[in-house]
């Protein structure tokens, strides 16, 4: 099955793709729209999973919803999408500022999530910055050669600059400026870390062995000790980006991850 949210023009936009048993929503990070998973598609097991690619407000198909462009803005619409569905129950992937998103929900809906994925995400205390650090991050928001910087440096300036060039233009065709400098501000001062503190959600977090920023001594310090039943792995020739620059070897394990679940999810069900 593949559907897009052609028929509601109020409701948040997705894809859905799949017709298996356990469900799915994957939230994307802040320099793009569910589209960036698109590399991944072709190798998803469809017929174990039904998974729902959501587009934030001021992204790709929600280019038109107005909001406040915060954490638990992204939070709320995810749930209100799994009432839409018709999902109970569910898994979440999220990735960067959707990786914190992943956790606010967790928080907020502890019996509706079966198991969470966070591919190189912020933690629930947020990501401050030094002055111009952020005054980098915060000039990307008209200026593309400030989100190639921004690309090239979290992938470790390993990959092609056309890499850079590629996903600052993607990136800035399928986000408002408005939404991308508030989102800014969402993962990067927004924190929570008390709610989420001794959930037993199972977590496997992967980080990306080449991104200098979201790293695996930061996942300890941060969802490790939060989660008690979280996993932390390093992708080794990934960045950032793990569902572009890796993306088979990404899917194969974050479904590994997701089908021992699955258990627990029927038992749930029962």
């Amino acid at each position: 099955m593949a559907s897009l949210n052609e028929g509601n023009y109020d409701m948040i936009g997705y894809q859905c793709l799949g017709h298996g048993p356990h469900n799915v929503i994957v939230l994307h990070g802040w320099f793009g729209d569910g589209s960036a998973f698109d590399p991944v598609k072709p190798f998803l097991d469809l017929d174990t999973y039904t998974y729902a690619f959501m587009d934030y407000r001021g992204y790709g198909q929600s280019t038109h919803l107005n909001g406040d462009f915060s954490i638990p803005e992204i939070g709320q619409d995810a749930l209100d999408l799994a009432e839409a569905l018709g999902w109970e129950r569910f898994s979440l992937i999220g990735h960067s500022m959707g990786g914190m998103a992943i956790q606010w929900i967790a928080a907020h809906a502890p019996d509706r999530v079966t198991a969470l994925v966070g591919l190189t995400p912020v933690p629930a205390s947020g990501f401050p910055m030094d002055g111009d650090t952020m005054a980098l991050f915060r000039g990307a928001r008209d200026n593309a050669q400030n989100r190639e910087t921004i690309l090239m440096y979290t992938t470790g300036n390993q990959l092609t600059p056309a890499f850079g060039k590629t996903m600052a233009q993607r990136s800035l065709a399928q986000t408002t400026p408005e939404a991308f400098d508030a989102y800014l501000t969402a993962w990067s001062l927004t924190h929570f870390e008390e709610q989420v503190a001794g959930l037993i959600t199972p977590f496997l977090v992967l980080v990306g062995a080449q991104d200098p920023v979201i790293t695996l001594e930061l996942m300890e310090n941060t969802i490790a000790k939060w989660f008690p039943q979280s996993t932390l792995e390093a992708l080794p020739k990934a960045g950032h980006y793990p569902m572009i620059e890796t993306p088979v070897a990404l899917v194969t394990r974050w479904e590994a991850f997701l089908g021992s679940k699955t258990p627990a999810l029927t038992q749930a069900s029962n």
